[in-house]
């Protein structure tokens, strides 16, 4: 007799945002498949399996994903090629019928978005609908946890975002929707979904946050697009990686991040996470880096 368990897999589980999920799915008595392009790194959970899993080796994805009803996809890492890697996994799970996919996308996501990168998760959704595959999108907004890496050495935040707003939001929240979604995907299916904080804030008032928190004085200084573009040239960037840094900032000052939706609390159950919280909670411990 077939089995009728329905059946998991996580990608990115090395990294901050998947590994959040997976840990969460793992203390409910979850079993899992863990795709991981590099194995070694997966973290150890109860129950759960570790395949390799690279976006762009579309033969081992379809033997990972086989038999899998519920599948959470986290983009690849940034880079040129992230649109061809995001195309072969989606590909991977149509050809094995992946019974729901929840695709970790971006706030705003559209072919023109100013966020440059929000441009690759547009295309990303639109090839899951085009293959048929069930879907739900989590369309986060920035990270909150991730605004204390804006400050500079020198104790500022600078860029181009003028007095725009973004509604920087948890991703403990993000992983607790992310659960949900997976746990019970049927109201979700065909959905996309808004996630941010409980608030829009400035990078003056995200200075200002951290600054209450960590008792170190940081500031905003806002910058030209032409001075964004210069302060970063020393990196030694690729121009599309200086692009998704630069508009980061100006999808801020023209509005693109700033609507507040009450996502989190409707998936999860609990409000969306202040700033503040956030950053007084510190770094997931059991998060890599």
């Amino acid at each position: 007799m077939a089995s009728t368990e329905v059946t998991y897999a996580v990608t990115g589980s090395s990294g901050r945002l998947g590994g959040r999920i997976a840990r969460r799915l793992a203390a409910g008595g979850t079993p899992q498949t863990l795709l991981c392009r590099t194995p070694a790194r997966a973290p150890e959970l109860p129950g759960a399996t570790v395949v390799p899993g690279a976006y762009d080796d579309h033969a081992a994805l379809v033997r990972s994903l086989r038999s899998t009803d519920h599948v959470l996809m986290v983009s690849a890492s940034e880079s040129p090629d992230r649109l061809r890697q995001h195309r072969t996994f989606i590909d991977a799970a149509a050809q094995v019928g992946v019974a729901h996919l929840v695709y970790i996308s971006f706030y705003g996501a559209a072919p023109d978005a100013t966020f440059t990168l929000a441009r690759d998760h547009w295309h990303t959704e639109q090839h899951i609908r085009a293959a048929g595959v069930p879907f739900t999108f989590l369309r986060d907004n920035l990270y909150a946890d991730f605004m204390p890496g804006l400050v500079g050495d020198d104790g500022a935040i600078r860029g181009p975002a003028g007095d725009g707003r973004a509604a920087v939001v948890a991703q403990d929240d993000i992983a607790d929707a992310a659960v949900a979604v997976l746990r019970d995907p049927g109201p979700h299916a065909g959905r996309a979904y808004d996630l941010t904080g409980p608030e829009a804030l400035t990078l003056a008032d995200v200075a200002a946050t951290i600054t209450t928190v960590t008792g170190r004085p940081v500031t905003y200084v806002p910058e030209t697009v032409e001075e964004a573009y210069a302060s970063r040239q020393g990196y030694g960037a690729p121009d599309w990686q200086l692009d998704a840094w630069v508009s980061t900032y100006t999808a801020i000052a023209d509005g693109s991040l700033a609507g507040v939706t009450t996502a989190i609390e409707d998936l999860t159950g609990h409000p969306a996470t202040a700033l503040e919280r956030v950053l007084r909670a510190g770094p997931d411990p059991a998060a890599q880096p």
